[in-house]
């Protein structure tokens, strides 16, 4: 299946969702992960309730607490009892953003999922930006593209080199600048959860499965509160879980740099060999052999390092842990 990508600028799209197609719609799932995000959920409820709201279609909002320290799961609890439509999902510790994702796609309902973070970078109120990108290209899926960052220097140079790198050496192609925060058909969804893989995240799996999708520019706020939970070491790990999940790029290089060495080393080997035999000459020191026994050893840890990658994904595969595990479902206006 082709992908296809359309792109606008915000400034280009409606503000308001075409309601004629919308009223056919059956629900809007909204899902965000939460973790310790206690003071922003009553003003991400505020202003995400009035755009669904405006949309005048029956929704579902789907929190998943991610193993929050704070009181979140007590602010959701507060906040469902004047919002019925507020699902809570609580998972028994931190599992990582991609799961909590993950556990919330599984319990949606809606006929059109949207996925956003919980800290108010992503605005609600973009909401009907994406879905009328959807309906005016006719994708099954809207992603949002930031049009500036206020990361500092080396965390954004690092997410765009490691984007770049990943976009060359495997099969998938992420949009620069994208992160959570996108609309998407239920179709998506369903053949998203047919997947039994757990070593790759949502958000790959959703660009490898090659749906079209639209791409919308728009600015991204400030945090509301706190500071970003993703650090340098997890950009870093989501990153080598991209390259190892959907490439056998790093070992075939690994092979390649064998075969190489190889023949560098009996290149050596007959060099020496001559000059001991024919010429009389003896190498003087043993630094270039210790130099290149280093050299060689080293090689020979990546390849492991390069080989154990694989081998350990295939560990996790093999075992079929689940990669998250929910403590209880907190549930608004659908049946226990």
């Amino acid at each position: 299946m082709s992908m296809h990508r359309h792109e606008s600028g915000a400034q280009n799209v409606q503000s308001s969702v075409n309601m004629t197609s919308q009223k056919g719609k059956k629900q809007i799932s909204v899902i965000i992960p939460v973790y310790n995000d206690a003071e922003v959920l009553p003003e991400l409820h505020r202003r995400l309730r009035a755009v669904l709201d405006d949309l005048a279609v029956q929704s579902e909002i789907i929190f998943i607490d991610d193993g929050s320290t704070d009181k979140s799961v007590s602010v959701l609890l507060s906040l469902q009892i004047s919002d019925p439509a507020i699902q809570v999902i609580e998972l028994t510790r931190n599992f990582g953003q991609p799961n909590a994702i993950s556990a919330g796609l599984g319990e949606a309902r809606g006929d059109l999922i949207i996925l956003m973070d919980s800290d108010l970078q992503d605005r609600p109120e973009d909401i009907p930006l994406l879905i009328t990108a959807m309906e005016r290209d006719k994708t099954q899926m809207a992603i949002a593209r930031w049009s500036d960052r206020r990361d500092g220097g080396l965390k954004v140079w690092a997410s765009q080199l490691f984007n770049k790198i990943a976009n060359k050496i495997t099969s998938i192609q992420v949009v620069p600048r994208t992160r959570v925060f996108r609309a998407m058909q239920r179709e998506i969804v369903d053949e998203l959860l047919k997947s039994a893989e757990k070593t790759a995240t949502p958000l790959s799996l959703l660009c490898w499965m090659g749906f079209d999708y639209s791409v919308v520019d728009l600015v991204r706020d400030e945090r509301f509160a706190g500071s970003s939970g993703y650090t340098f070491v997890k950009m870093l790990k989501l990153s080598l879980d991209r390259i190892f999940s959907y490439s056998l790029f790093p070992i075939r290089i690994a092979s390649i740099l064998g075969i190489i060495l190889g023949f560098v080393s009996l290149f050596l080997a007959i060099y020496f060999t001559v000059q001991k035999l024919f010429l009389m000459k003896v190498v003087p020191g043993w630094t270039s052999i210790v130099v290149i026994m280093l050299f060689l050893l080293g090689m020979n840890f990546i390849f492991m390092g390069i080989i154990g990658e694989y081998l350990g994904r295939i560990y996790i595969e093999t075992k079929d842990r689940p990669n998250y595990v929910i403590r209880k479902i907190y549930r608004g206006d659908h049946d226990d």
